[in-house]
Protein backbone atom coordinates (compact mmCIF):
# COMPACT_ATOMS: atom_id res chain seq x y z
CA UNK A 1 0.00 0.00 0.00
CA UNK A 2 1.26 3.15 -0.77
CA UNK A 3 0.87 5.92 2.44
CA UNK A 4 0.11 9.33 1.49
CA UNK A 5 2.30 11.99 2.05
CA UNK A 6 1.30 14.49 0.40
CA UNK A 7 -0.19 15.48 -3.13
CA UNK A 8 1.31 12.81 -5.05
CA UNK A 9 4.45 11.86 -2.80
CA UNK A 10 3.81 8.34 -1.22
CA UNK A 11 5.77 6.37 1.33
CA UNK A 12 6.69 2.87 0.46
CA UNK A 13 8.61 1.79 3.70
CA UNK A 14 9.08 -1.92 4.20
CA UNK A 15 9.25 -2.83 8.14
CA UNK A 16 12.14 -5.55 8.92
CA UNK A 17 10.78 -6.66 12.16
CA UNK A 18 12.72 -9.53 13.00
CA UNK A 19 16.14 -8.73 11.71
CA UNK A 20 18.89 -8.18 14.81
CA UNK A 21 22.06 -7.55 13.21
CA UNK A 22 22.99 -5.21 10.79
CA UNK A 23 26.57 -5.50 9.07
CA UNK A 24 27.30 -8.81 10.93
CA UNK A 25 27.86 -5.94 13.79
CA UNK A 26 25.32 -3.74 14.94
CA UNK A 27 23.04 -5.19 17.04
CA UNK A 28 18.86 -3.86 16.03
CA UNK A 29 16.94 -4.47 19.17
CA UNK A 30 13.92 -2.64 17.76
CA UNK A 31 14.26 -4.28 14.18
CA UNK A 32 14.45 -1.45 11.66
CA UNK A 33 12.43 -0.35 7.77
CA UNK A 34 13.65 0.51 4.94
CA UNK A 35 11.96 3.69 3.50
CA UNK A 36 11.69 4.44 -0.03
CA UNK A 37 9.63 7.41 -1.11
CA UNK A 38 7.32 7.96 -4.72
CA UNK A 39 6.50 11.58 -6.19
CA UNK A 40 4.81 11.29 -8.69
CA UNK A 41 4.61 15.05 -10.65
CA UNK A 42 2.58 16.50 -13.76
CA UNK A 43 5.55 15.23 -16.24
CA UNK A 44 7.98 12.94 -14.46
CA UNK A 45 7.72 10.12 -11.84
CA UNK A 46 10.71 9.61 -9.44
CA UNK A 47 11.37 6.75 -6.81
CA UNK A 48 13.87 8.12 -4.07
CA UNK A 49 15.98 4.91 -3.12
CA UNK A 50 14.56 1.31 -3.05
CA UNK A 51 14.87 -1.16 -0.17
CA UNK A 52 17.42 -4.06 0.90
CA UNK A 53 16.84 -7.24 -1.36
CA UNK A 54 15.76 -9.57 0.98
CA UNK A 55 12.30 -7.16 1.03
CA UNK A 56 12.45 -6.54 -2.67
CA UNK A 57 8.64 -8.54 -3.17
CA UNK A 58 7.17 -6.24 -1.07
CA UNK A 59 8.51 -3.47 -2.43
CA UNK A 60 7.05 -4.72 -5.69
CA UNK A 61 3.23 -4.82 -3.74
CA UNK A 62 3.24 -1.55 -3.19
CA UNK A 63 4.44 -0.46 -6.70
CA UNK A 64 1.85 -3.19 -8.01
CA UNK A 65 -0.18 0.06 -9.67
CA UNK A 66 2.49 2.55 -10.83
CA UNK A 67 2.47 2.08 -14.08
CA UNK A 68 5.95 4.23 -15.13
CA UNK A 69 8.85 5.31 -13.00
CA UNK A 70 11.30 7.67 -14.58
CA UNK A 71 13.69 7.82 -12.51
CA UNK A 72 15.57 6.41 -9.44
CA UNK A 73 17.39 8.52 -6.57
CA UNK A 74 20.31 6.81 -5.44
CA UNK A 75 21.70 8.39 -2.48
CA UNK A 76 23.28 6.14 -0.90
CA UNK A 77 24.91 2.75 -2.88
CA UNK A 78 24.92 0.30 0.09
CA UNK A 79 22.37 -2.55 -0.29
CA UNK A 80 19.57 -1.80 2.11
CA UNK A 81 18.79 1.08 -0.06
CA UNK A 82 20.62 0.74 -3.50
CA UNK A 83 20.05 -2.80 -3.50
CA UNK A 84 16.71 -3.72 -5.42
CA UNK A 85 18.03 -0.76 -8.31
CA UNK A 86 18.17 -3.72 -10.44
CA UNK A 87 15.21 -5.20 -9.69
CA UNK A 88 13.18 -2.17 -9.96
CA UNK A 89 15.32 -0.85 -13.50
CA UNK A 90 14.20 -4.84 -14.59
CA UNK A 91 10.60 -3.94 -14.23
CA UNK A 92 10.69 -0.05 -15.36
CA UNK A 93 13.22 -0.34 -18.29
CA UNK A 94 13.10 2.89 -18.97
CA UNK A 95 13.92 4.05 -15.98
CA UNK A 96 17.54 6.23 -15.39
CA UNK A 97 19.22 5.93 -11.92
CA UNK A 98 20.42 9.55 -10.32
CA UNK A 99 23.19 9.51 -8.14
CA UNK A 100 26.54 11.24 -7.23
CA UNK A 101 29.27 11.69 -9.40
CA UNK A 102 30.65 9.88 -6.67
CA UNK A 103 28.24 7.07 -6.58
CA UNK A 104 28.16 6.45 -10.31
CA UNK A 105 31.47 3.88 -10.00
CA UNK A 106 30.21 2.82 -7.18
CA UNK A 107 26.85 1.34 -8.45
CA UNK A 108 27.97 -0.02 -11.15
CA UNK A 109 30.60 -1.99 -9.08
CA UNK A 110 28.35 -3.04 -6.08
CA UNK A 111 25.06 -3.52 -7.82
CA UNK A 112 26.27 -3.95 -11.60
CA UNK A 113 24.06 -1.35 -13.23
CA UNK A 114 25.37 -0.52 -16.56
CA UNK A 115 26.71 3.05 -16.94
CA UNK A 116 24.46 3.90 -19.18
CA UNK A 117 21.41 3.73 -16.73
CA UNK A 118 22.90 6.34 -14.24
CA UNK A 119 22.86 9.94 -14.42
CA UNK A 120 24.96 12.26 -12.02
CA UNK A 121 23.77 15.40 -10.88
CA UNK A 122 25.66 18.05 -9.37
CA UNK A 123 25.50 19.88 -6.08
CA UNK A 124 22.50 21.97 -6.08
CA UNK A 125 21.18 20.46 -9.55
CA UNK A 126 17.26 20.86 -9.64
CA UNK A 127 15.39 18.27 -11.90
CA UNK A 128 11.79 19.12 -12.59
CA UNK A 129 8.99 16.52 -12.49
CA UNK A 130 6.35 19.18 -13.73
CA UNK A 131 4.27 20.89 -10.94
CA UNK A 132 7.53 19.41 -8.73
CA UNK A 133 11.00 19.90 -8.33
CA UNK A 134 13.81 18.35 -6.68
CA UNK A 135 16.34 19.52 -5.59
CA UNK A 136 19.78 17.52 -5.12
CA UNK A 137 22.08 18.47 -2.28
CA UNK A 138 25.63 16.70 -2.20
CA UNK A 139 26.43 15.82 1.70
CA UNK A 140 29.23 13.14 1.73
CA UNK A 141 30.24 10.78 4.53
CA UNK A 142 27.00 9.71 5.98
CA UNK A 143 28.45 7.62 6.09
CA UNK A 144 30.29 7.02 2.99
CA UNK A 145 31.92 8.98 0.97
CA UNK A 146 29.37 9.22 -2.19
CA UNK A 147 26.17 10.23 -0.33
CA UNK A 148 23.79 12.79 -1.09
CA UNK A 149 19.93 14.09 -0.14
CA UNK A 150 17.06 15.51 -1.74
CA UNK A 151 15.11 18.14 -0.97
CA UNK A 152 11.35 18.63 -2.29
CA UNK A 153 10.85 22.21 -2.86
CA UNK A 154 7.13 22.87 -2.96
CA UNK A 155 6.61 20.48 -0.33
CA UNK A 156 9.38 21.07 1.90
CA UNK A 157 10.00 17.62 1.97
CA UNK A 158 14.12 16.11 2.93
CA UNK A 159 15.00 12.96 1.89
CA UNK A 160 18.25 12.65 3.73
CA UNK A 161 18.39 8.61 3.40
CA UNK A 162 20.52 7.52 6.10
CA UNK A 163 21.14 10.66 7.99
CA UNK A 164 18.43 11.60 10.68
CA UNK A 165 17.66 7.70 10.58
CA UNK A 166 16.64 5.31 13.61
CA UNK A 167 16.76 1.54 13.28
CA UNK A 168 13.33 1.10 14.28
CA UNK A 169 10.32 -1.40 13.28
CA UNK A 170 7.10 0.88 13.64
CA UNK A 171 3.51 1.16 11.86
CA UNK A 172 4.06 4.87 13.08
CA UNK A 173 4.33 6.94 9.83
CA UNK A 174 5.25 9.78 12.22
CA UNK A 175 7.35 10.26 15.11
CA UNK A 176 4.74 8.95 18.04
CA UNK A 177 6.87 8.49 20.83
CA UNK A 178 9.63 10.90 20.94
CA UNK A 179 11.51 9.27 23.79
CA UNK A 180 11.33 5.87 21.89
CA UNK A 181 12.57 7.19 18.54
CA UNK A 182 15.21 10.01 20.30
CA UNK A 183 16.93 6.71 21.54
CA UNK A 184 16.57 4.73 18.37
CA UNK A 185 18.23 7.47 16.73
CA UNK A 186 20.69 8.23 19.00
CA UNK A 187 21.77 4.64 18.88
CA UNK A 188 22.06 4.51 14.84
CA UNK A 189 23.44 7.89 15.09
CA UNK A 190 26.05 6.60 17.71
CA UNK A 191 27.03 3.41 15.80
CA UNK A 192 26.81 4.61 12.29
CA UNK A 193 27.10 8.50 11.75
CA UNK A 194 29.64 9.34 14.78
CA UNK A 195 32.97 8.83 13.03
CA UNK A 196 31.57 11.02 10.78
CA UNK A 197 30.48 13.88 12.94
CA UNK A 198 33.29 16.50 11.44
CA UNK A 199 31.96 15.96 7.98
CA UNK A 200 28.14 16.21 9.17
CA UNK A 201 28.81 19.43 10.85
CA UNK A 202 30.65 20.43 8.07
CA UNK A 203 27.70 20.42 5.71
CA UNK A 204 25.01 21.35 8.35
CA UNK A 205 24.66 24.74 6.90
CA UNK A 206 23.03 22.97 3.68
CA UNK A 207 19.88 21.68 5.86
CA UNK A 208 19.55 24.92 7.57
CA UNK A 209 19.33 27.11 4.44
CA UNK A 210 15.96 24.29 3.69
CA UNK A 211 12.24 25.47 4.91
CA UNK A 212 11.99 21.92 6.19
CA UNK A 213 8.26 21.00 6.95
CA UNK A 214 8.81 17.06 6.66
CA UNK A 215 11.43 14.82 6.85
CA UNK A 216 11.71 11.85 5.64
CA UNK A 217 14.50 9.41 6.38
CA UNK A 218 15.50 5.57 4.78
CA UNK A 219 15.44 4.05 8.32
CA UNK A 220 12.89 4.78 10.89
CA UNK A 221 9.35 6.94 10.95
CA UNK A 222 9.62 10.62 9.46
CA UNK A 223 9.29 13.43 11.29
CA UNK A 224 6.57 15.85 10.83
CA UNK A 225 8.36 18.30 13.85
CA UNK A 226 11.75 18.47 11.99
CA UNK A 227 13.30 20.38 14.14
CA UNK A 228 13.07 17.24 17.10
CA UNK A 229 15.82 15.36 15.04
CA UNK A 230 17.64 18.68 13.66
CA UNK A 231 18.66 19.76 17.48
CA UNK A 232 18.93 16.85 18.90
CA UNK A 233 22.12 16.52 15.89
CA UNK A 234 23.40 19.80 16.43
CA UNK A 235 23.88 18.69 20.25
CA UNK A 236 25.95 15.30 19.30
CA UNK A 237 27.79 16.94 16.30
CA UNK A 238 28.83 19.77 19.03
CA UNK A 239 31.99 19.75 21.14
CA UNK A 240 29.67 19.92 24.49
CA UNK A 241 29.69 16.71 26.90
CA UNK A 242 28.39 15.95 29.60
CA UNK A 243 29.06 15.02 33.39
CA UNK A 244 29.10 11.39 32.89
CA UNK A 245 31.36 8.57 32.83
CA UNK A 246 31.18 5.51 31.05
CA UNK A 247 32.99 2.44 32.61
CA UNK A 248 33.42 -0.64 30.45
CA UNK A 249 34.57 -3.54 32.04
CA UNK A 250 35.54 -7.56 32.37
CA UNK A 251 35.73 -8.96 35.60
CA UNK A 252 37.33 -12.54 36.17
CA UNK A 253 37.39 -13.32 39.60
CA UNK A 254 35.59 -10.22 41.08
CA UNK A 255 39.13 -8.12 41.42
CA UNK A 256 37.73 -5.80 38.80
CA UNK A 257 34.28 -5.73 39.82
CA UNK A 258 35.18 -4.79 42.84
CA UNK A 259 37.29 -1.89 41.85
CA UNK A 260 34.37 -0.43 39.31
CA UNK A 261 31.89 -0.42 41.70
CA UNK A 262 34.27 1.38 44.27
CA UNK A 263 35.14 4.10 41.14
CA UNK A 264 31.06 4.03 40.60
CA UNK A 265 30.67 4.61 44.40
CA UNK A 266 32.87 7.30 44.32
CA UNK A 267 31.64 9.27 41.02
CA UNK A 268 28.24 8.90 41.84
CA UNK A 269 28.26 10.56 45.70
CA UNK A 270 29.92 13.61 43.61
CA UNK A 271 26.86 13.86 41.69
CA UNK A 272 28.76 12.34 38.68
CA UNK A 273 26.38 10.00 36.23
CA UNK A 274 27.69 6.73 35.30
CA UNK A 275 27.27 3.87 32.95
CA UNK A 276 28.22 0.47 34.12
CA UNK A 277 28.99 -1.91 31.43
CA UNK A 278 30.10 -5.55 32.40
CA UNK A 279 30.95 -6.29 28.80
CA UNK A 280 30.18 -10.44 29.29
CA UNK A 281 26.43 -8.89 28.85
CA UNK A 282 26.44 -5.95 27.35
CA UNK A 283 24.38 -4.71 24.08
CA UNK A 284 27.41 -2.68 22.30
CA UNK A 285 24.78 -0.38 20.92
CA UNK A 286 23.81 0.96 24.11
CA UNK A 287 27.66 1.39 24.89
CA UNK A 288 28.09 3.14 21.87
CA UNK A 289 24.77 5.69 22.84
CA UNK A 290 26.52 6.30 26.38
CA UNK A 291 30.00 7.46 24.34
CA UNK A 292 27.71 10.24 22.36
CA UNK A 293 28.56 12.67 24.60
CA UNK A 294 30.03 11.56 27.88
CA UNK A 295 32.82 13.46 29.17
CA UNK A 296 35.07 10.28 30.46
CA UNK A 297 35.62 6.81 29.69
CA UNK A 298 36.97 4.37 32.23
CA UNK A 299 37.95 1.28 31.03
CA UNK A 300 38.53 -2.02 33.55
CA UNK A 301 40.01 -5.35 32.74
CA UNK A 302 41.84 -8.03 33.98
CA UNK A 303 45.23 -9.53 32.85
CA UNK A 304 45.37 -12.39 30.32
CA UNK A 305 48.23 -13.89 28.75
CA UNK A 306 49.70 -10.62 29.46
CA UNK A 307 47.03 -9.00 27.87
CA UNK A 308 43.77 -6.62 28.37
CA UNK A 309 40.90 -9.09 28.56
CA UNK A 310 40.19 -10.09 25.05
CA UNK A 311 36.42 -8.77 25.55
CA UNK A 312 37.91 -5.32 26.26
CA UNK A 313 40.03 -5.01 23.45
CA UNK A 314 37.01 -5.42 21.40
CA UNK A 315 35.06 -2.97 23.15
CA UNK A 316 38.18 -0.55 23.15
CA UNK A 317 38.90 -1.14 19.16
CA UNK A 318 34.94 -0.59 18.38
CA UNK A 319 34.90 3.17 20.44
CA UNK A 320 38.39 3.95 18.89
CA UNK A 321 36.62 3.13 15.36
CA UNK A 322 33.27 5.54 17.01
CA UNK A 323 36.13 8.62 17.51
CA UNK A 324 33.16 9.85 20.30
CA UNK A 325 33.96 13.52 21.71
CA UNK A 326 35.03 12.41 24.85
CA UNK A 327 37.50 14.57 27.00
CA UNK A 328 38.78 12.06 29.65
CA UNK A 329 40.29 8.49 29.97
CA UNK A 330 41.57 6.21 32.04
CA UNK A 331 42.41 2.25 32.63
CA UNK A 332 41.63 0.40 36.30
CA UNK A 333 43.63 -3.41 35.63
CA UNK A 334 43.96 -6.25 37.67
CA UNK A 335 47.15 -8.59 37.41
CA UNK A 336 48.45 -12.17 38.92
CA UNK A 337 51.77 -12.34 38.14
CA UNK A 338 52.56 -9.58 34.82
CA UNK A 339 51.82 -8.19 31.58
CA UNK A 340 50.96 -4.71 30.47
CA UNK A 341 46.94 -4.45 30.40
CA UNK A 342 46.95 -1.01 30.93
CA UNK A 343 49.68 0.71 28.09
CA UNK A 344 48.12 -1.85 25.51
CA UNK A 345 44.27 -0.58 26.24
CA UNK A 346 45.45 2.88 26.23
CA UNK A 347 47.83 1.79 22.45
CA UNK A 348 44.43 0.84 20.77
CA UNK A 349 42.37 4.30 21.17
CA UNK A 350 44.64 6.78 19.48
CA UNK A 351 41.26 8.22 17.72
CA UNK A 352 40.00 9.12 20.40
CA UNK A 353 41.68 12.73 21.38
CA UNK A 354 41.44 12.64 25.27
CA UNK A 355 43.28 13.74 28.13
CA UNK A 356 44.89 10.52 30.28
CA UNK A 357 44.17 10.45 33.89
CA UNK A 358 46.95 8.35 36.01
CA UNK A 359 45.34 4.79 35.15
CA UNK A 360 45.23 2.17 38.23
CA UNK A 361 47.49 -1.12 38.41
CA UNK A 362 46.50 -3.38 40.92
CA UNK A 363 48.09 -6.88 42.01
CA UNK A 364 45.32 -9.62 42.94
CA UNK A 365 42.21 -8.57 44.81
CA UNK A 366 42.23 -4.75 45.94
CA UNK A 367 42.81 -3.80 49.16
CA UNK A 368 42.28 -0.55 50.86
CA UNK A 369 45.16 1.04 50.05
CA UNK A 370 43.62 0.07 46.00
CA UNK A 371 40.80 1.34 47.32
CA UNK A 372 41.73 4.85 48.42
CA UNK A 373 43.63 5.00 45.19
CA UNK A 374 40.16 4.64 43.13
CA UNK A 375 38.92 7.25 45.70
CA UNK A 376 41.53 9.40 44.16
CA UNK A 377 40.96 8.53 40.83
CA UNK A 378 37.30 9.88 41.23
CA UNK A 379 38.11 12.55 42.81
CA UNK A 380 40.96 13.98 39.95
CA UNK A 381 37.72 12.70 37.63
CA UNK A 382 36.08 15.43 39.59
CA UNK A 383 38.63 18.41 39.43
CA UNK A 384 38.47 17.22 35.61
CA UNK A 385 35.00 17.91 34.84
CA UNK A 386 34.60 21.00 37.16
CA UNK A 387 37.77 22.65 34.96
CA UNK A 388 35.10 22.32 31.98
CA UNK A 389 32.39 23.54 33.75
CA UNK A 390 30.27 20.51 34.17
CA UNK A 391 29.93 20.68 38.05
Amino acid sequence: MLRKIKENVFSLNTIDWNRRLFDSLIPLPDGTSYNAYLVCGSEKTVLLDTTDTSMADELFEKLENVDNIDFIVSHHTEQDHSGAIPHVLKKYPNAKVISSPKAKEMITEHLSVPEDKIITVEDGEELSLGDKTLKFIHYPWVHWPETMLTYLKEDKILFPCDLFGSHLATTDMYVADECEVYEAAKRYYAEIMMPFKKFIKKNFYKIDELDIDIIAPSHGPMYDKPEFIINAYKDWISDNVKNTVVIPYISMHGSVEKMVQQLVTSLEAKGIKVYKFDLTVTDIGKLAITLVDAATIVVGTPTVLGEPHPLVTYAVSIANLLKPKTKFASVMASYAWGGKAIEKTVDKIPNIKVELIDPILIKGYPKKDDLDSIDKLANEIYKKHSSINLI
